[in-house]
């Protein structure tokens, strides 16, 4: 691990480093779609044609979907108050991860996307701050900003805009855990509806992956935090894990995170603490990991096949990579082709199923497919679209 993508060591700038070679100038660049040669073209481009067209999307502002770059871009949102496993590092620091963001836009699924980093302020001045700059977009993915906040921004912008929007740290992270844990349970011969599932972590990827494993028929789902297990019972709650607590752990089981695995089918991990191998030890038979912390998984892979019959992480570096441009690419590419005004709950189990869907015969080495699988985004997109 190199000190730039290790929090806990010094920051080193080498810009003879392949890393920063890579970033040189950043990872994006504006082109233009239509020719400049004459005097004609720049009559038609510029003015004085183009006050036709704007004239026209005046009186009919669908028009905009066909005759302005709307159709096809997304901005790409963040305070850089959550960046990563970086933490608060703010906006400008975070300019990277979302030029990143928008390449693999450009490359996965032929969306322009275009980083915009905000100065982090109240819930209220980041929702009508994208509110006002939203009729450019045709879509809004927000990115790696804080839980809580995170969860009443993207519930207000869902609720004032009629373009897609989508936290990717919430959602993304869901739809391709459950594609994963779709076929890690056939390889392990459970049903769905039996297993019983840990999740460490109650931020936004915790919170998402738990509410769509119970979409999915998975009943048996306890959620634990730093402070153990989340029951009804904690007076230590915030409103999203008091939700929670009403919609989990129906055994009503308490205690920390050791307790609850014992027995468990499957651990997913997105809190980014460390799990004993003890305790991974005492999960049921023919268990799941999914350690899904970046760069360090809550147990090395490693450790966890000791016990675990399939184990997936973030990681690249090792088999089954639960990584989310497995979905929002695709998701994105379908919501904007058939003019979705949201992305619904049934389509992210539709993106879900059919990322699964792509691993023909699923094995405890894949359990999902590439990243560079070119034929995940154009199925995503198509089941989204369906559900439009």
């Amino acid at each position: 691990m190199s000190a730039m993508t290790d929090p806990t060591s010094e920051p080193l700038f080498d810009p003879e480093d392949p890393v920063f070679v890579a970033h040189e100038g950043g990872k994006l660049a504006v082109h233009a779609t239509k020719e400049l040669r004459d005097r004609r073209d720049l009559a038609l481009l510029y003015t004085p044609g183009v006050a036709d067209v704007c004239l026209a999307i005046a009186a009919d502002p669908t028009l905009a979907q066909r005759y302005t770059t709307r159709r096809n871009t997304v901005a790409v949102i963040t305070d850089g108050t959550a960046v990563l496993g970086l933490g608060d590092i703010g906006p400008l620091a975070a300019m990277p991860v979302m030029e990143g963001k928008a390449v693999l836009f450009k490359h996965f699924a032929d969306v322009d996307a275009v980083p915009v980093c905000l100065e982090s302020g109240t819930t209220d001045e980041l929702v009508e701050a994208i509110i006002r700059m939203a009729p450019t977009y045709g879509g809004i993915n927000l990115e790696d900003i804080s839980a809580p906040r995170c969860f009443e921004i993207e519930r207000r912008l869902k609720e004032a805009l009629d373009i897609p929007v989508m936290h990717d740290d919430q959602h993304g992270t869901a739809i391709v855990s459950l594609a994963a844990l779709i076929n890690a349970a056939t390889v392990v011969g459970k049903r769905m509806e039996d297993l019983r599932v840990v999740v460490a972590g109650a931020g936004a990827a915790g919170v998402a992956c738990t509410n769509i494993l119970l979409r999915a028929g998975i009943g048996d789902v306890v959620v634990t935090d730093s402070r153990g297990v989340i029951t009804p019972e904690r007076e230590d709650l915030n409103d999203v894990k008091r939700r929670l607590a009403a919609t989990t752990n129906p055994r009503r089981m308490s205690g920390t995170l050791a307790q609850a695995l014992v027995g468990a089918d499957v651990f997913l991990g997105v809190s980014g603490g460390t799990v004993p191998e003890k305790d991974i030890a005492r999960m049921a038979g023919d268990a799941i990991v999914f350690a899904l912390a970046n760069p360090n998984p809550e147990v090395h892979p490693e450790v966890a096949h000791r016990h675990a019959a399939v184990v997936a992480t973030g990681r690249s570096d090792y088999p089954n990579q639960i990584n989310n441009v497995l979905a929002f690419p695709g998701i994105f590419r379908g919501a904007l082709d058939a003019g979705a005004k949201a992305i619904t709950e049934t389509m992210k189990i539709a993106a879900a199923h059919t990322i699964a869907g792509l691993v023909e015969h699923p094995s405890a080495g894949q359990i999902i497919p590439s990243v560079f699988d070119d034929r995940v985004a154009p199925a995503v997109a198509a089941a989204v679209a369906r559900h439009v």
